[in-house]
């Protein structure tokens, strides 16, 4: 099993909750820039920590979110019924990879907002 949860039902709650942390994330940012705002301004939004801690949310959702629903395509073309006897050794390989690129993007986002 290499799902993100124990069982469909919390990959789907993990899903919409993440979903909905993101919408808000990006509906906020949006709201703000379309309002107008300096780099003095922008930068002070975030400093605060309230705003580091609401991206780091954001951040966390994107990669919940990004991993149930790469795992739920590979797991569902990257077969062996599809792609022949490479299809699992394909799959897996490709789950890897995304594993690897979505630790180093939510490390990388981590050191940015609350490096100094």
């Amino acid at each position: 099993m290499t799902s993100f949860g124990r069982s469909g039902v919390s990959d789907w709650l993990v899903q919409r909750v993440s979903a909905v942390i993101l919408l808000a994330y990006f509906l906020f940012v949006a709201w703000v820039l379309l309002a107008g705002v300096s780099y003095t301004e922008w930068k002070g939004l975030f400093e605060a920590t309230w705003m580091r801690v609401f991206s780091l949310m954001a951040l966390l959702s994107l990669g919940a979110h990004a991993w149930i629903g790469m795992w739920s395509v590979l797991t569902d073309y990257l077969t062996e019924r599809m792609l022949g006897s490479k299809g699992n050794v394909l799959r897996i390989l490709a789950q890897l990879l995304t594993t690897l690129a979505l630790f180093v993007y939510v490390v990388w986002g981590v050191q940015i907002l609350w490096g100094y």
